[in-house]
């Protein structure tokens, strides 16, 4: 039932709740209504990390409104802490899903003591080392090469892992993606590439910066299988991601899916849509309208297990307060000391940064010590 190139996007799910083929079994409304509640909450937590923005709290955020269906559904079609997952700078659902913690996830963002990041990173660029998330890069396809390099050490070591590497559809313009997707496919090593296509490259619609008909059939050149899906339909992302895992887990080398979705909010917070510069306000407003979050909701209405108005907004009323009590927690644990930038990067500090470290002990101190 799930076959690479198709001329559609797979779907499961009809836009109003109503699948258009059986659903498997596992989708009980038990596990519908977990991932109706992970979507919720990374859609609250945008609201609320855009709020903190505009209160001088932080200077950077990305929001992923509108791709929750992709993002939640490819975390919950892999093995979570085995695999090795290079994200994008829009990845926050992923990251939620796969269990890293909002607490971190707020720490990071505010650049505070408790940030893992140690406040080294730019906000919103957060990592996990426990659930295997390496850290967020601002530079389009930056990740994709060293991914390609990651799941060719998982084929010379024999693991069973793979490595999972997501992007938007703008860094399939770069360089850097035909360079990694080609060292990936000649290796024939255990890379799932996810192509989070949200229709627009900051300002640049998929239309303007490339010719191919879609993303998924440039996988053709790299000798490997691209599969297709509907970006908004939380059942069928999970069904083609979990097809495509254990594909390239089973030692058949690379895959790539593109889930078609797109992004309702701005670019970033230094975006010019909030002005509607380069999209109408029409094609936002259809795009609302197929809103995953609103489908998954559809889906158990059908079942016969619908989300009242009152559990979504307890729903709701729980993600912010926990939040607040999140940000609160960060914001006491103060700002990282100026020694940690001395850290973690050498076994045996070099002469030179001994030197360093000394004059800013002195600044510090006033030439006391």
């Amino acid at each position: 039932m799930i076959e690479p190139f198709t001329p559609e996007p797979i779907r499961w799910v009809a836009e109003d709740g109503t699948p258009v083929r059986p659903l498997p079994e596992r989708f009980t409304p038990e596990l519908l209504r977990d991932l109706h509640r992970v979507m919720v909450q990374a859609r609250e937590f945008d609201k609320k990390l855009i709020n903190l923005l505009r209160m001088g709290r932080t200077t950077f955020y990305a929001q992923s409104s509108g791709m929750e269906a992709t993002q939640v559904g490819l975390a919950r079609s892999i093995r979570v802490g085995h695999d090795w997952v290079w994200p994008y700078y829009r990845d926050q659902a992923l990251g939620l899903a796969m269990g890293v913690p909002l607490f971190e996830m707020i720490s990071q963002c505010l650049g505070t003591n408790t940030d893992t990041c140690r406040g080294r990173q730019m906000p919103h660029h957060f990592a996990s080392r426990r659930y295997n998330f390496v850290s967020i890069s601002s530079s389009i396809a930056s990740q994709v090469p060293p991914a390609a390099g990651s799941a060719m050490a998982q084929k010379y070591l024999g693991t069973d892992e793979i490595t999972v590497c997501t992007f938007g559809d703008g860094a399939t313009s770069e360089g850097d993606w035909h360079a990694g997707l080609n060292m990936a496919g000649a290796a024939k090593a255990p890379a799932l590439f996810i192509c989070e296509n949200n229709q627009w490259a900051i300002s640049t619609s998929i239309r303007e910066q490339t010719a191919s008909e879609t993303i998924h059939i440039k996988a053709k050149a790299y000798g490997m299988p691209g599969f297709y899906v509907d970006g908004n339909d939380i059942v069928a992302v999970m069904e083609v991601c979990a097809h495509a895992a254990e594909w390239v887990r089973a030692g058949n080398g690379p895959a790539l899916v593109e889930c078609l979705t797109y992004r309702v909010g701005s670019h970033s917070n230094a975006d010019a849509d909030a002005e509607k510069q380069y999209r109408s306000r029409e094609e936002v407003e259809a795009w609302v309208a197929r809103d995953p979050i609103t489908r998954i909701e559809g889906l158990l209405a059908h079942l016969g297990h619908p989300v009242t108005a009152e559990e979504r907004a307890a729903l709701i009323s729980e993600t912010h307060r926990q939040i607040d009590e999140d940000v609160q927690r960060a914001l006491d644990s103060g700002e990282p000391d100026w020694r940690i930038i001395f850290e973690d990067v050498y076994a045996d500090m070099p002469t030179h940064l001994r030197d360093q470290e000394a004059f800013l002990r002195a600044e510090q101190t006033g030439g006391q010590g």
